[in-house]
């Protein structure tokens, strides 16, 4: 259930003109498709109709059953939609009517800051890789959707494929058939010996995640849906979804300073006698 005060449900169904039954300007495959393209969710799903048939009735059902985040990004959807809308039939507005407007992008925004994982922007779509992609984005469509553990084979996947590129882009041997730990370790170890790594700490910590990675492997294959498994309840998937994008992350934030450090060391190698000037 969204956090949704009587005040901001008062804000919301003026600026979306629900009073009738109606939201905007949609018919009811309108409503449907726009609510599809935005979030990927079917608003006709019987769980929507319990207070009514109307869109504004399934409009507030939506507000008790989905979470934060991907009701506010919901809300920011219809917002941008008004002001389309708006500019493209040239209506007039008033203070009152953008001040509301304003009050419903707060409203907007603050939902949207409660995404389960906090560090879900690190799963990232690459231009060149559309099997990459795909993948990413499906990742973080369960996520908006607050569904980790339907995403825990998809999120093993992606981290794979993640290390496997790292580890050719640093000329780490690793073989076809090792498993996700085996390739993360190679890599640990790497950074660790390039001294990437500057407090002990870091290190033992990166070295027990191999440990960690290593029960991915069990939980990918035992405990999601990869095969016909009973899957992981909801608490512990957000657990590890949580603790792998953060992991991600700091392999990433090492990734750019090795970059940095590349990037220095080929401009200091050219040779300036070269140079036509």
């Amino acid at each position: 259930m969204a956090d949704l005060s009587y005040q901001d449900k008062r804000y919301l169904e003026k600026m979306f003109e629900m009073e009738g039954g109606y939201v905007l300007d949609f018919s009811n495959r309108t409503f449907h498709d726009f609510i599809y393209d935005s979030i990927k969710i079917n608003i006709e799903e019987d769980k929507y109709y319990k207070n009514g048939e109307s869109k504004a009735r399934r409009l507030r059902a939506f507000w008790d059953f989905e979470s934060n985040y991907i009701v506010g990004l919901l809300i920011e959807n219809f917002l941008e939609y008004w002001l389309i809308q708006v500019n493209m039939n040239e209506r007039k507005t008033n203070d009152a009517l953008e001040r509301l407007h304003q009050e419903c992008t707060k409203i907007s925004m603050r939902l949207k800051s409660d995404i389960i994982v906090s560090e879900i922007d690190v799963i990232q779509e690459v231009e060149d890789d559309r099997d990459f992609s795909l993948l990413a984005k499906s990742i973080r469509e369960s996520i908006n959707k607050n569904e980790p553990e339907v995403a825990l084979d998809r999120l093993h996947t992606y981290v794979m494929k993640f290390i496997r590129q790292l580890c050719e882009n640093h000329s780490i041997v690793i073989k076809k058939d090792e498993s996700l730990n085996a390739i993360f370790g190679k890599y640990v170890r790497f950074i660790v010996a390039k001294n990437k790594i500057e407090s002990e700490m870091t290190a033992r910590i990166l070295k027990y995640s191999i440990h960690v990675i290593d029960a991915f492997n069990d939980i990918r294959n035992n405990r999601s849906l990869a095969h016909d498994n009973q899957i992981l309840n909801y608490s512990e998937s957000l657990l590890i979804f949580n603790n792998v994008t953060n992991s991600l992350k700091f392999i990433m934030s090492i990734e750019e300073t090795i970059n940095m450090e590349n990037k220095k060391v080929e401009s200091k190698s050219v040779d300036w006698e070269d140079l036509p000037f």
